[in-house]
């Protein structure tokens, strides 16, 4: 697996210029994983953030192939490239190694993706898609979305004296996906570079259907100052609220194991999202969020260990 020198050194595949936010860690989870991918890589995005602000016509960020699909099928869309791909291959006329990468935000792979992303794993594409999770539907107006955490205030669930926030906890959205029994499915953030890195090579080397989670904060619906944006995805893995594992072929292992668990209120704290969190008639939500996350940090954790025997 490269080492990050290794591959600062490498062609950008993500041009700059694009209109992303500053501080956006979608496009960090863009150029990280187009730096492992390599150049013979065929992407596909569905509608969102990352498709609008790295394709508005006629310029486009993207120096690899890309295919801009609907909100609901980037999946589909690139498991027909790929199975063309399949074909052309065994007919002679293409004799190199090309990655099939499909993206889509959490709205277009929680919620409004997710027939076509079971779909294609289902059927067994070789292939791999990235959610990049910011939690909402950012591009749209910061709606609520299958991946928004509980208690977070959004535009269709604004934080009032009725209904404090979002009262749902998210989608196992990488629960569905390990259900599945695919190959390779993994979570990662671009606050551990090297971890995300390392994930992405394995799922592209890994024969058949692959499924990352990409936690990608964004600044401008978390309300936090956009210099943190990394420390706040590091932060998120080390109060466990998103623990960073792969399951490659039924095996579970954790790939950073924090030595003292922050705790959850530390990470909601500088979010204004969250702030409605912390007046004393809502402190009983935080309380709730730690429990959810101690219990799948526990139970996280015995699996491995199962897993591994």
């Amino acid at each position: 697996m490269p080492g990050l020198k290794q591959l600062a050194q490498r062609p950008e595949l993500m041009a700059g210029g694009h209109r992303a936010c500053a501080g956006c860690l979608p496009m960090t989870a863009m150029r990280q994983t187009l730096l492992t991918a390599g150049k013979d890589t065929v992407c596909g995005c569905a509608t969102g953030c990352v498709e609008v602000v790295t394709t508005i016509y006629p310029y486009t960020a993207w120096r690899t192939p890309f295919i801009h699909s609907a909100f609901e099928n980037s999946a589909a869309t690139i498991s027909g490239a790929e199975a063309a791909y399949r074909s052309l291959r065994k007919q002679g006329r293409v004799d190199k190694e090309i990655n099939f990468i499909a993206f889509g935000g959490d709205g277009g792979t929680y919620d409004i993706g997710l027939q076509a992303l079971s779909g294609a794993m289902e059927r067994g594409h070789n292939m791999l898609y990235i959610c990049y999770d910011n939690q909402a539907y950012m591009n749209t107006g910061i709606q609520r979305s299958g991946g928004t955490p509980k208690g977070t205030a959004t535009s269709t669930t604004p934080a009032g004296k009725v209904v404090p926030g979002k009262k749902q906890f998210p989608k196992p959205l990488t629960e569905i996906m390990i259900a599945h029994n695919i190959p390779y499915v993994a979570q990662c953030t671009p606050g551990f570079p090297k971890d995300l890195s390392d994930k992405v090579e394995k799922a592209l080397t890994i024969e058949g259907p692959a499924f990352i989670n990409m936690l990608a904060p964004c600044t401008r619906g978390w309300r936090y100052p956009m210099e943190e944006s990394m420390e706040v995805a590091r932060l998120a893995v080390d109060t466990c609220l998103w623990p960073i594992f792969e399951v490659e072929h039924g095996k579970i292992r954790v790939t950073r194991k924090p030595k003292e668990k922050v705790p959850i209120a530390k990470w909601l704290e500088n979010q204004g999202r969250f702030r409605h969190l912390f007046k004393e008639e809502n402190r009983h939500i935080i309380d709730e969020i730690q429990e959810e996350i101690d219990r799948y940090w526990e139970l996280l954790l015995k699996r491995e260990e199962l897993s591994q025997t």
